[in-house]
This record gives structure tokens, sequence and C-alpha cells, in this order.
């Protein structure tokens, strides 16, 4: 799927690109915002093919709706998950993890997150590499 391809079939517009906490072409658009009373975001994150996220925890806790393509989730410690649209994904608090799409496709969640994200060290090659 192609650059135009893609953002002519998600839901929702592509956004910004992200540049901090992020190895490469990675989207953002908010999509809700809420201080009071969920205290909670909804992000609709586009990862291109290669692009992931860096390791990272939230003090909540986080839950991913995976609405195309392919992606990996992985907590530290443990082996990477494969995640596909349709996919749910309920990530408890303080788990360092990261996620991103698989290196040939494209990967698109909805990523709803309460309360705040603690960024720690970029996903390397070395390790993403391998999966």
């Amino acid at each position: 799927m192609t650059f135009d391809q893609l953002s002519n079939s998600t839901i929702f517009p592509l956004g910004e690109k992200m540049e901090a906490n992020f190895i490469g072409d990675a989207f953002l658009h908010m999509v809700f915002t809420d201080e009071t009373p969920l205290n909670a975001s909804i992000g609709n994150v586009t990862f291109a093919p290669g692009a992931r996220n860096y390791w990272h925890s939230h003090k909540i806790g986080q839950v991913l709706l995976v609405t195309g393509g392919q992606g990996w989730y992985q907590e530290e410690g443990k082996p990477a998950q494969l995640l596909k649209a349709g996919d749910v994904l309920n990530i408890p608090p303080h788990v360092k993890h990261w996620h991103g799409a698989t290196k040939d496709s494209w990967f698109v969640h909805l990523a709803i997150t309460p309360g705040e994200t603690d960024w720690l060290e970029p996903v390397h090659d070395e390790l993403y590499l391998t999966l």
C-alpha cells in the first residue's frame, strides 16, 4: 500500500508526523483528549513499514485497538506478538513495552491512554530486525 492509498483508506486523518520517541515514519491524529473526568486521550497512530515507537510504559495503562495492517507489540523480556486488524490489547500499568509496524506492512491503531507515558530508550535495529 502506498502512502497516498493509506491516507485515503484510514478512518481518521493521517495526522502530524511524529519525531520524538519514534523511529521511522509515524503519524499521530488526536481523536479525543479529555482531562476530566476520564483523564484519557485517544490517538490514531499510523506507522509506515519498519516504524516503531521507543520503549515506554504508562502510569495507568493503555488499550490498543488495531484498525489496519500488521504490527508488533513486545513487553520487555517476552517474545514479540504479531498484531493485525481487529486485535485489542490491554497493556497493564508500568509494563515496559513498544509497538510498531512490521518490516513490510503499514500498521494503524487507536491508542487509548489515560494518564502519563514514560518514554525510555529506542528499539534498536539489533532487536527489531530479528523479528
